[in-house]
């Protein structure tokens, strides 16, 4: 029996769960959950991150306690944003958050001395003003002196690793989400940065997924009290956990991890860096084994997070399963929106929903179910417009959609998911990002043969559910109205530009 600790660091909240792996089956139980609120200071939005490293601290304090000995520990974190160090490995301050608005003010600066297309054939990233390479920029631009005072740069899971274990290094799953590694040398695009008088110097040394870092240190075994751990960098990107973590059904089969983001893509033996996957503005992520998620980000469930959160704030305290409960009462297809509309990104999503509902000319949603419905119904359209946007990329038509994480166990969407791609979506499992972690960490103890065996493992061990499409005539009604409302969506973005 092989026991290993996964922390998992989500943009809401984080977690830490112990696996149990028998030979034939892993067992996976969330032993502490922690809140991941951000923080403005002096303007900026950061992450606090000494506060997410002290709910790792108490997870792991509860795994020795309860799960007697433990081989591994491994951290997993969204991706894009980082701390840097100074000569002694000191944190400068707390990583900015991926939604402060430096980065989108940088973009053009960027594209100004990289073109957008160039940009993309050496990294394969999606354009997306989150990415790293625009905070980079946007420092080096203004002459930040915390630039100038570090020494070197960890994506947040190599941070937290750092701080377990020692080791100042960059795992690749998450280091190919930076829009500042070459996608087909594997390598840091050294002579791009120096193009934005960024530092290369910074960039550390990146390593596969699945190593073994060494030992945990010594202070921190004795906080914990945990012995003989060794630390692992599995696919520290949990986009690149999660698919791990996918039991693909086919080779044709397009995937889903669905939470704060949607993920949606296929699994290729390598990068796809081509006119249509450009124009497309798909992005070529690091996997695990040799593989590359070829996917889109679009946003997902953290509009209805951020609409409860402003109920709550309201005092109308309600969970997300009874706001979902709510919504399939409301009447069905009637507004839609585009999910990844620019005016959505600030703060109180649900009047700037009904805002863009009634710019388009739709019927106001103004109840909170039909917020609600409204919300989900559309993230299900986004799903299927942008598996068609893949499928017609790769030339392959997909057969079945593989859903995983959080949104895998939200009924109403999975169904809508189906029904709205005409595809079959096979649900779970919910926990994919943490079951990735544990068994690349299984992988590097030498417990599990290959990722293969990995997701052979996942088979076994948990129950899957299948969706299949309904209303179909519903359906394509609504795909084709989503289709119109997203483009007058943009055109007013442009005219308001």
């Amino acid at each position: 029996m092989a026991t290993m600790v996964a922390a998992d660091l989500g943009a809401q909240s984080g977690r830490v769960a112990v696996g149990r792996f028998d030979g034939s089956r892993i067992d996976v139980g969330t032993v502490h959950r922690f809140a991941n609120v951000p923080v403005q200071v002096s303007g900026v939005m950061r992450w606090d991150v000494l506060n997410l490293f002290d709910g790792v601290l108490q997870g792991l304090r509860i795994a020795a306690r309860d799960a007697g000995r433990v081989e591994s520990v491994g951290v997993d974190s969204w991706a894009v944003d980082f701390g840097l160090l100074d000569r002694r490995g000191h944190l400068l301050q707390n990583p900015v958050h991926y939604r402060d608005t430096r980065r989108a003010a940088a973009v053009d600066n960027v594209l100004a001395k990289i073109p957008a297309r160039e940009l993309y054939e050496r990294t394969g990233i999606q354009l997306m003003p989150i990415n790293t390479i625009f905070e980079l920029a946007a420092m080096a631009a203004d002459g930040d002196p915390v630039l100038d005072a570090a020494d070197r740069l960890l994506m947040i899971p190599d941070l937290f690793h750092l701080w377990l274990g020692g080791a100042a290094v960059s795992e690749y799953t998450n280091a190919t989400t930076t829009q500042c590694y070459d996608a087909r040398s594997r390598g840091w695009a050294n002579d791009l940065l120096e193009r934005l008088t960024v530092p290369v110097e910074l960039l550390p040394e990146v390593v596969e997924p699945g190593t073994v870092l060494g030992p945990i240190l010594p202070d921190v075994a004795e906080q914990v009290g945990l012995s003989d751990v060794v630390i692992v960098a599995g696919a520290t990107h949990d986009t690149g956990s999660a698919v791990a973590a996918i039991p693909f059904s086919s080779p044709q089969s397009c995937f889903i991890s669905l939470g704060t983001w949607s993920l949606v893509g296929v699994e290729l033996r390598a990068p796809q860096i081509d006119d249509a996957t450009y124009a497309a503005n798909l992005t070529n992520e690091g996997g695990v084994s040799g593989t590359v998620r070829l996917l889109r980000n679009v946003t997902g469930l953290w509009l209805l997070h951020e609409c409860r959160r402003a109920w709550d704030r309201a005092g109308a305290k309600v969970s997300f399963e009874q706001l979902v409960t709510e919504a399939e009462d409301a009447p069905p297809l009637r507004s839609l929106f585009d999910p990844d509309d620019p005016s959505l990104g600030g703060p109180d999503v649900a009047r700037r929903i009904a805002e863009l509902c009634a710019a388009t000319g739709q019927p106001v949603p103004e109840t909170r179910a039909a917020i609600v419905r409204a919300t989900l119904e559309s993230l299900a359209l986004k799903h299927a417009q942008t598996i068609d946007l893949v499928r017609d990329a790769i030339g392959v038509s997909p057969s079945v959609v593989h859903v995983v994480g959080g949104g895998a166990r939200n009924e109403s969407l999975c169904q809508w998911t189906a029904s709205a791609s005409r595809l079959p979506v096979v649900a779970g499992p919910v926990e994919a990002t943490v079951i990735g972690n544990l068994l690349l960490q299984g992988i590097a103890l030498g417990e599990i043969s290959s990722l293969e065996d990995a997701r052979r493992i996942v088979r076994d061990s948990f129950q899957l559910k299948t969706y299949e499409p309904e209303d179909n005539a519903h359906w394509l009604e609504a795909r084709a109205r989503f289709a119109a409302v997203a483009s007058s969506s943009r055109e007013l973005t442009e005219v308001e530009a």
